[in-house]
């Protein structure tokens, strides 16, 4: 029966072929050169339907695939140059046949392209046609995305376009939550999405377009069906869990207006089965669409945050979920010269987790291990989140801009744990084992703010001003109590039961950097960047440790050794200066800035201070091979300064197992880094490739001398004289092709090899310890996207992990089914199957998760929807995976949400 159906599939496929004509040839302009990426479009005169399109290569050339005995209209349409149309009616044979345009077509804002096209192209704008690729199962715009040649969509909800990031999402030109795809990606409704264009060498400001360099810079724009413009759209969606023992639900409105003036969006969702409409790594990932000013100079300070250090937990990796999450976003021009925005968001979650770990203390510079820890952890945690931004722009002639921007973040972040513990120190032959519960409080608050203009006076010169300023306050409380004292602390009181550790820190950190460019323009290939520009930084840390006693009095442990109170100030002046041309298809811009640095910490009544001067270099290369194809090389030195958490020398209590104390004597490390990166994209046949090769080599990089008692760690930084490296690369190929088939490979590479000391615990001796560790990961997908049938996408990845004392592997093929069918059902189902295992193979695990769904809308226009959905079928209980620090490993098991089974239904505005 298999091999009939298989026959008969075969059969259809061929006989399906056999019945269509080529139709090719080559469109040029009057001086018979080739039309790179003209639209080309066959309508069938008989049906008044698209039967077949394409986009001319580098060559000109164009291929259609035709019904035979048919009569198309063929259209032909390129910027500018007129719009061409011929009829031809086909037979048996291939017909060739060149097409020549005539100059004098609308420019680029009135340019008439075929609507109907499927993709096409207008100057740097890739239009896609959203109906051409859906196929009725599609509910946002991720799903749509998905479809569409040349575009992929990561878990995350970050969207990448010919293998580069998506930076800025927007509907109707208007900014969605500026500074991150997710929300956009994950909320807007298939249905009422027109056409998606991608925006290449974007750039937001049009002053600035002609003299930086763009290329990498890509924007999406959604352009929204006539019915959606000037009304509200969205859905309201309510469902409840069918055969749990406890209460399951989930309710998420959404509803949207847009207009020529004003645009709102308005969404929510609450649920308790596993789904996380915005995570804590979205809230620390969002930027709010603010930019490194100072990212170009060649210096670089990371001011830290998140220095309590609260997991980042992802959904598949906790045992319970709780969410609530609501969030607007505006925009309003109140005249032709202003456009304001802003947005607010606040998320509340709730996670339970359950973990199962093994930590491996390596020896110096052996696979042996030291010690193991051998944990089970149970762990709670409470996070709010709140994000609000403010934007206004003035702009009122094409030779000024004003932009200001106000970004504030707060939370209130808790998490608990109780966890028991089997530690083995092989070098001692003990073995112990405690109970221990740890607490984990901070209130965080950042505000980031940004003022900038714009001016040209003339063509020839411009003007541009950035300032940024952050203020950042935190106080991260941390609590142990454990069975056995862990370290020995000046004051400790070592006659208690349990050993119950506080310690509270206060940072505030205020940071302004300014940049003032002038650009002087020699010719339209040719510019010429002079920079002024200063990095002042101020940063404050007060921290205590106190022991709580068996008879709830506080010891304080006042000894010096145990407290902080250092003042830390970093200032970066520098002068810069760069020179772009462009030579036949060569971009070159070298530069050099001249950098003065002085540093000062504050602490135990005397300063120490430094001061240096630093000439950077800087160069990059873009060579256009063609309009779709790119190769680019980056080369720069960056002086890097570390934070205050560094330099503070008072004891930091960062967990039950770490200690740390800074060192005020420390220097900035230097990073020299290589980036060769390749991009091409052939709209001819929807073919993508692209990579990169990186390699940085670090010298004086700030390390870790650790001593380690047991599994206990005592830590101090030190700049290492020997140079860290890593080479990390990456290779992707994509391609659409017989118009329902889209493949993509890709392969990527990281290997690094640092060097820390490690003290050895009994005679006290420093060893240098070099380590080196080497990642890969492989991934193959296959799917169709026909309109009728059902649709099925094919994934396998294969990840390697290659530590020092031991190599994990993961093997995952995957399925995804979409069916839609009698015109009102929708089915999809994914499947993934996880094999892990180490080379040992005494860790050998096998896990795997099925989810379906069902949903029910009469028609389109149906207001009504009904939908069941499944997730975890197969009831997995735990999931596996590994990590590697500067001188361990971990390997990790969490439980994961157990099958839930939801009725929803959605009311379409």
């Amino acid at each position: 029966m298999k091999k009939s159906l298989l026959f008969a599939f075969l059969f259809t496929t061929v006989f399906s072929f056999a019945q269509t004509v080529r139709f090719e040839g080559i469109v040029q302009d009057n001086a018979k050169a080739p039309l790179e990426m003209a639209n080309v479009m066959a309508m069938n005169q008989a049906t008044k339907a698209m039967d077949a399109y394409a986009i001319t290569n580098d060559k000109g050339k164009f291929l259609l695939n035709l019904k035979t005995n048919t009569t198309y209209t063929i259209k032909f349409s390129y910027l500018g140059m007129q719009n061409k149309e011929v009829v031809v009616t086909t037979q048996a044979e291939n017909i060739t046949q060149n097409i020549t345009m005539d100059s004098g077509g609308i420019e680029l804002d009135g340019v008439e392209i075929v609507r109907e096209m499927p993709v096409s192209i207008k100057g740097d704008t890739i239009v896609y046609n959203a109906d051409s690729f859906k196929t009725g199962t599609e509910r946002k715009l991720e799903d749509v995305l998905k479809k569409l040649p040349g575009v992929e969509v990561d878990a995350d909800g970050q969207v990448k376009v010919e293998g580069k990031a998506v930076n800025k999402l927007m509907v109707e030109g208007k900014d969605f939550f500026d500074g991150d795809t997710k929300l956009g990606v994950k909320n807007i409704p298939a249905d009422a999405i027109d056409k998606v264009q991608v925006l290449r060498n974007y750039n937001e400001n049009s002053i600035m377009k002609g003299v930086e360099n763009n290329q990498d810079n890509l924007a999406m724009n959604i352009k929204l069906k006539d019915g959606k413009k000037n009304f509200w759209f969205g859905d309201m969606t309510a469902g409840i869990g069918v055969g749990h023992d406890d209460n399951r639900y989930v309710v998420a409105p959404k509803a949207f207006y847009y207009s020529p003036k004003y645009s709102i969006n308005i969404m929510g969702n609450s649920n308790n089965v596993g789904q996380q409409a915005f995570t804590i790594q979205d809230y620390f990932r969002f930027s709010g669409g603010f930019r490194n000013i100072m990212g170009k100079g060649g210096g670089s300070i990371n001011v830290g945050s998140n220095s309590l250090g609260i997991s980042f937990f992802q959904d598949n990796r906790v045992k319970e979920i709780e969410s609530h999450f609501g969030a607007t976003n505006f925009s309003y021009n109140p005249s032709k010269s202003w456009s304001l925005s802003g947005f607010v968001i606040a998320t509340s979650t709730l996670v339970d987790t359950e973990t199962a770990s093994t930590v491996n203390i390596l020896q110096p510079n052996s696979t042996d291990v030291s010690s193991a820890e051998v944990r089970d952890d149970a762990g709670s945690q409470k996070n709010n989140l709140g994000l609000f931004k403010f934007s206004a722009t003035y702009k009122p002639n094409a030779n000024f801009q004003l932009d200001y921007d106000i970004l504030n973040r707060i939370s209130a972040q808790r998490e608990n744990n109780e966890l028991n513990r089997q530690v083995s120190n092989f070098l001692t032959g003990t073995n112990t084992n405690e109970s221990i519960f740890t607490s984990k409080k901070q209130d965080p608050i950042n505000i980031n703010q940004n003022l900038s203009f714009y001016y040209t006076p003339t063509e020839k010169h411009i003007f541009a001003f950035e300032t940024q300023h952050l203020y950042q306050n935190e106080d991260p409380l941390y609590n142990a109590n454990l069975q056995f004292q862990p370290f020995d602390f000046i004051g400790y009181n070592t006659t208690q039961n349990r050993n119950d550790i506080t310690q509270s820190r206060f940072i505030k950190t205020n940071k302004l950097d300014s940049r003032l460019d002038y650009y002087y323009v020699l010719t339209p290939k040719t510019n010429l960047n002079f920079t002024l520009a200063n990095s002042y930084v101020y940063q404050s840390l007060t921290s205590s440790i106190d022991q709580r006693l068996d008879n709830g009095t506080v010891n304080e442990l006042n000894a010096p050794e145990n407290n902080n109170d250092v003042s830390y100030r970093y200032n970066d002046t520098y002068l810069g200066f760069h020179f772009k041309w462009l030579t036949g298809k060569f971009t070159f811009t070298p530069g050099v800035t001249l950098h003065r640095f002085n540093l000062t910490n504050t602490q135990l009544g005397t300063d120490v201070n430094q001061e240096l001067f630093r000439l950077l270099p800087d160069f990059q290369m873009i060579y256009q091979i063609k309009k779709s194809e790119t190769l680019t090389y980056n080369f720069g030195i960056t002086n890097n300064f570390t934070n205050i958490n560094n330099y503070a020398v008072g004891t930091i209590f960062n967990s039950y197992s770490s200690l740390f104390s800074g060192n005020r004597d420390l220097e900035n490390s230097v990073v020299q880094s290589h980036t060769l990166s390749y991009q091409k994209f052939n709209m001819f046949n929807f073919e993508n490739f692209g990579g990169y090769i990186n390699y940085t080599r670090t010298t004086e990089a700030i390390k870790t001398r650790a001593l380690f008692e047991g599994v206990n760690q005592i830590g101090s930084p030190f700049n290492s004289p020997f140079g860290d490296e890593n080479l990390s690369a990456n290779a992707r190929y994509g391609r659409s092709f017989l118009k329902f088939y889209k493949a993509n490979f890709s392969a990527s590479f990281n290997w690094s090899k640092f060097y820390n000391i490690q003290v050895n615990p009994i005679n006290a001796v420093e060893n240098i310890v070099d380590t080196e560790s080497f990642t890969q990961n492989y991934r193959l997908s296959a799917s169709t996207n026909f309109k009728q049938l059902p649709n099925v996408e094919l994934g396998y990845s294969y990840t390697v992990n290659q530590y020092p004392n031991d190599n994990f592997y993961t093997d995952s093929p995957s399925v995804k089914l979409d069916y839609f069918f009698l015109k009102s059902f929708s089915f999809v189902s994914e499947y993934e199957f996880f094999h892990y295992y180490n080379k040992a193979k005494t860790v050998d695990q096998e896990y795997d998760f099925l989810s379906a769904s069902l949903t029910y809308q009469k028609t389109k226009d149906s207001h009504w929807e009904y939908k069941v959905a499944a997730t975890n079928i197969l009831n997995t209980t735990s999931i596996n995976d590994d990590s590697f620090s500067q001188f361990s490993t971990r390997n990790s098991q969490y439980r994961v949400q157990p099958r839930y089974i939801i009725f929803s239904m959605k009311y379409n505005l």
